[in-house]
């Protein structure tokens, strides 16, 4: 349920869910006329400081043998691209290409309970002008797809135990 205020008058609004709940529209048009203006000059506004800020200025460690063990850093930068890291314009590339390359798995997930291995990596500046600090590693096939997914920043041999 979604409550909308205006000028002290209060509106409920029923939206229908994936899984087919209600629907109930309690409030005038002029209301979601509103709504639908200030939501659309609210992401215009977005969009201008999004493109002043879409730099990406990270420093990847990666931990092929497991923390603890020998580690391996680089640095890539985009926008323009820099970096130690290898295939650096690879690396833009595919980051750029994802919506949310470093999202956690998302809570209550239904994983693989398959190891594949004690790489670890921590990744941690700035992506699209938005501060990174996040940890990767292979302890499921949920954190296996997720490290996949950006693993042209892991330039390593992954260990198998």
């Amino acid at each position: 349920m979604v409550v909308l205020t205006d000028g002290g008058a209060r509106f409920q609004q029923w939206r229908e869910t994936d899984i087919g709940d209600c629907v109930r529209a309690d409030y005038p048009e002029s209301v979601s006329g509103r709504v639908a203006v200030a939501v659309a000059a609210a992401g215009l506004a977005l969009v201008g400081p999004a493109a002043a800020q879409s730099s990406t200025d990270l420093r990847i460690t990666v931990w092929p043998d497991g923390k603890g063990n020998g580690s391996k850093t680089w640095t890539v930068r985009c926008n323009p691209n820099g970096g130690t890291l290898p295939n650096r314009a690879k690396a833009c590339r595919t980051l750029a290409a994802l919506k949310a390359p470093f999202a956690p798995v998302p809570k209550g997930s239904v994983c693989t309970q398959i190891s594949d291995g004690p790489a670890v990596a921590y990744v941690r500046g700035t992506f699209r002008g938005a501060r990174v600090a996040t940890w990767f590693n292979r302890s499921d096939g949920c954190q296996i797809e997720r490290w996949d997914r950006v693993r042209v920043l892991f330039p390593i041999s992954l260990s198998k135990v």
